[in-house]
């Protein structure tokens, strides 16, 4: 269409010079890794997902969390959220990082509402045996069905799920949400056999059978110590004991007054089923300070609000009738404890629950050539989770941290290595990606926005039940959440650069994306000094 009217250049118009041969130092937009995504274990695209929920593209934020994570609203619950400790929103004057679990939780209770369903590619004809169905079993399945192998998952127990079933509290994951997180697997075709103990025999022939093999059998047997006790008194480990209470056995039997040895999560988790099956007290023992003890910090404080005593820096000597016996301990230089030779005794306790960590139960496979067996029975893998062509080990029993959210990490990358070696390939790292700082941001242009806040579930009801302690976000708060990220490091289209050019130098091409014209840059690095996220560096011109 011709237009009524000429379009003239004044001389003095930047786009009238080519003022770019002035320039010492070139503006180049750049894509950097955001601090949560660095963070993440199990690999996620958080600033990505978030990006999609805050245009309250729902759908479509589950659907980026599903392509490296298939149990958003598991891990929105149970996951300790790496990802919010290193949140760069967390150093603003609002105090407090972007509650990602929370946006991440809202969407999988979403998805499992619409029942939202993921694509599985045509079948490769290729079967792959996982043993074990906890996180890192289940993950692996979920991937490998994705690529369209036909997967079949061996659990001894009776139930699927694993450590996330009967080591995880209700009142932390309630069952119906796992079961929904599961049901979706077995939509995509997974194949699960319980009640099925796969020993060294059962293993052998299974090699013959699959084309692949993923040993996913966890960490279940609780650690021991010798405590001298009377006959009494009744000794047994945090992992037991939660088994049983999670499988609703009458036979969990522990008095009124409880001590439980131990400072991790499990200790935790240990204490406050006691609290909810009748013990009236319950004492954690632990041999370090809480600013050193293993447990997440948040844990301890749930603990403590429902009525659980602890007692820092001591270790348990002996148990009989007429109370504990502890030793009271210091901390060196290193953060380790040291007795102090100075005891106390505390009230008796009726049972002494172990809560001194867990080791894989991989006895059996010391008959079947080709293992390596650390001192603690973990298995040694190679960096791609391999241990023989064809045979794979993930989650916790491979020495690493020991987390649902690694262990469904460790899935996810044994099932893309388990594809390239069935199809002769080798997966190539990824390269190294820049890490988006706090000191990249321009943080004017953000306003405060206070954390929010889920709700929690009164005190009186949580001694009476296992019913769900914390509260999800609704969709007017969780939209809120997601809009409080800074996108750090990537462009998130606020047209600053484009708006404040003074020499017309930037072309819009579309929502966040933008083009420099390096004819009119002068290189005066406005563009970068205002870009708020981050996403604009000056390189000298010579680079």
């Amino acid at each position: 269409m011709k237009l009524p009217f000429a379009i003239s250049l004044a001389p003095d118009s930047g786009l009238a010079n080519k003022t770019g041969t002035w320039r010492t130092q070139r503006p180049k937009y750049v894509s950097l890794k955001p601090p949560c995504n660095h963070a993440c274990p199990a690999g996620e695209n958080i600033q990505q997902w978030l990006f999609h929920a805050e245009e309250g593209r729902y759908q479509d934020a589950w659907r980026v969390i599903v392509q490296d994570n298939p149990f958003p609203a598991i891990h929105g619950r149970v996951c300790y959220h790496n990802c919010e400790s290193n949140c760069n929103r967390a150093q603003m004057a609002d105090g407090g990082a972007v509650s990602i679990h929370a946006v991440e939780r809202f969407l999988g209770d979403l998805a499992i509402r619409e029942k939202w369903d993921v694509q599985c590619a045509a079948p490769s004809g290729k079967r792959i045996m996982v043993v074990g169905s906890g996180p890192c079993g289940l993950s692996a399945a979920y991937h490998l069905a994705r690529l369209g192998h036909s997967v079949t998952v061996f659990e001894a127990g009776n139930k699927i799920g694993g450590m996330m079933r009967f080591g995880i509290p209700a009142y932390r994951l309630p069952r119906d949400i796992l079961d929904a997180e599961i049901d979706r697997l077995s939509r995509m075709g997974v194949n699960f056999v319980t009640g099925k103990k796969i020993d060294d025999q059962a293993f052998k022939s299974a090699r013959d059978e699959f084309d692949a093999v993923l040993l996913a059998i966890g960490a279940g047997a609780g650690k021991h110590v010798d405590i001298p006790a009377t006959q009494a008194h009744k000794i047994i480990d945090a992992i037991s004991f939660l088994h049983e209470a999670a499988e609703g056995k009458t036979s969990v039997k522990i008095g009124r007054r409880v001590a439980i040895y131990g400072g991790g999560n499990t200790a935790m988790d240990a204490a406050r089923v006691a609290k909810r099956l009748g013990a009236t007290e319950t004492v954690i023992i632990y041999r370090r300070d809480r600013g050193h003890a293993p447990a997440h910090q948040d844990e301890i404080q749930e603990a403590i609000d429902e009525g659980v005593v602890v007692h820092w820096l001591r270790t348990i000597k002996s148990v009989d009738t007429q109370g504990m016996q502890v030793e009271v301990m210091k901390l060196d230089e290193k953060g380790k404890p040291q007795p102090t030779g100075e005891y106390e005794t505390l009230e008796a306790a009726d049972t002494v629950i172990l809560a001194l960590g867990q080791d894989p139960e991989s006895e059996w496979l010391k008959n079947i050539p080709g293992f390596t067996l650390l001192k603690d029975g973990s298995i040694e893998t190679d960096e791609n989770l391999m241990i023989a062509p064809g045979l794979f080990a993930g989650g916790d029993v491979i020495p690493d941290d020991r987390t649902v959210t690694n262990a469904v990490g460790h899935g996810k990358k044994a099932a893309r290595n388990i594809d390239a070696y069935l199809r002769g390939e080798k997966r190539a790292p990824k390269p190294e990606q820049r890490l988006a700082t706090f000191q990249n941001l321009n943080t004017w242009y953000y306003t405060d926005a206070p954390k929010s806040v889920q709700p929690q579930l009164d005190m009186l009801r949580r001694a009476a039940s296992f019913d769900e302690t914390i509260g999800g976000l609704d969709e007017t708060t969780a939209l809120y959440e997601a809009r409080r990220c800074l996108s750090c490091g990537n462009c998130f289209g606020c047209d600053n650069c484009y708006g404040l050019c003074p020499d017309n130098a930037i072309t819009k091409l579309g929502p966040a994306k933008f083009e420099f014209k390096y004819d009119y840059c002068k290189g005066c690095g406005l563009c970068a000094e205002e870009c708020p996220c981050g996403a604009i560096e000056m390189l000298n011109e010579t680079a």
